[in-house]
């Protein structure tokens, strides 16, 4: 995906046209750039049917939601019953906050970077988030339970049987609790936090925009960082606490080091940026970007975020 130099100075693979393309291109002076790798193909933008919510979407978003509620109030059940005190499950609620944006810097980064739409069970995330990358401004255009459910089913077949283990276990721990539930509605939200991230001002809902300036949420600004070249960086999209951290050591690059040494496969950010990856911008959003001077509205303009 993304136009990168590895830090070990590898230089970036150059794939060999086909016995017949390469024929064809010794008779001619000019030759026209390869076509997109077809594990990687151009993909298009969504249609209006498929940016609504079906039935069973929403039954996995209530599903999800119901599963969440359940280990929140079991964990208030046990405040209630002074097994613990409140102090506990909040800052176990807190902790889970945290972790889940760094859980959500990390899977972006690996779809982001690793396997293709035939990959199993990641094969559909990675297809959209190539998607994404392609139209980033149609998440914005999703309805909540067509942008939720998949996380939310992970949620509902997740946390059933954890809550199970802990009252089996006796676990009268309300952190305990109080942890898998925030975890998961964080997680699964990250989706809802990235789409504002995107979103017009003018049309997020009411304190949104103070939350994402407080860091709460991931700003619009922070996440337009990962939308420009190089590509590499911002990965987190809960609240963005852990993208400067990451980043200013360049923990990512790191861990695509070790994976290249141990398996020998390239991570996307390595290689020349694929036009399948690159944002489809349109003749009007380019002049925007162009003619835009102040503050970060460049940087939300090249991400399809407007600054309006």
């Amino acid at each position: 995906m993304y136009n990168l130099t590895p830090r070990c100075h590898l230089q970036p693979v150059r794939r060999s046209p086909p016995p017949c393309q390469q024929a064809a291109t010794t008779t001619t002076t000019t030759s026209s750039p390869p076509p997109p790798s077809p594990s990687l193909s151009v993909p298009s933008r969504a249609d209006r049917d498929e940016l609504r919510s079906t039935w069973p979407q929403r039954a996995w978003t209530l599903a999800g939601t119901a599963a969440i509620l359940s280990s929140l109030s079991t964990s208030a059940s046990l405040v209630a019953a002074g097994s613990s005190s409140p102090a506990e499950p909040l800052a176990a609620a807190l902790a889970a906050y945290s972790i889940a944006d760094l859980a959500t810097g990390v899977y972006h980064w690996f779809v982001d970077n690793y396997g293709d739409a035939s990959t199993p069970v990641f094969g559909a995330q990675i297809a959209a988030f190539q998607g994404h990358h392609r139209h980033p401004s149609t998440i914005t255009f999703r309805e909540p339970c067509n942008n939720l459910h998949a996380l939310a089913r992970g949620a509902a077949l997740a946390l059933t049987p954890v809550d199970a283990v802990l009252s089996a276990a006796g676990s009268t721990s309300a952190a305990a609790h109080a942890f898998v539930g925030a975890f998961a509605a964080c997680v699964v939200l990250s989706q809802q936090f990235h789409a504002w991230a995107h979103e017009k001002r003018r049309r997020l809902p009411p304190g949104v925009e103070a939350l994402q300036s407080a860091g709460v949420l991931v700003s619009r600004a922070q996440h337009a960082a990962h939308h420009s070249q190089p590509y590499n960086t911002n990965y987190c999209i809960v609240s963005g606490m852990w993208n400067g951290l990451l980043d200013r050591y360049k923990v990512f690059e790191a861990l695509e080091m070790v994976v290249y040494f141990r398996t020998g496969i390239r991570p996307r950010s390595w290689d020349e940026t694929d036009a399948s990856w690159k944002e489809n911008t349109g003749a009007e959003n380019a002049a925007a970007a162009a003619t835009t001077t102040a503050g970060n509205d460049g940087l939300l303009q090249t991400a399809g975020i407007s600054s309006d």
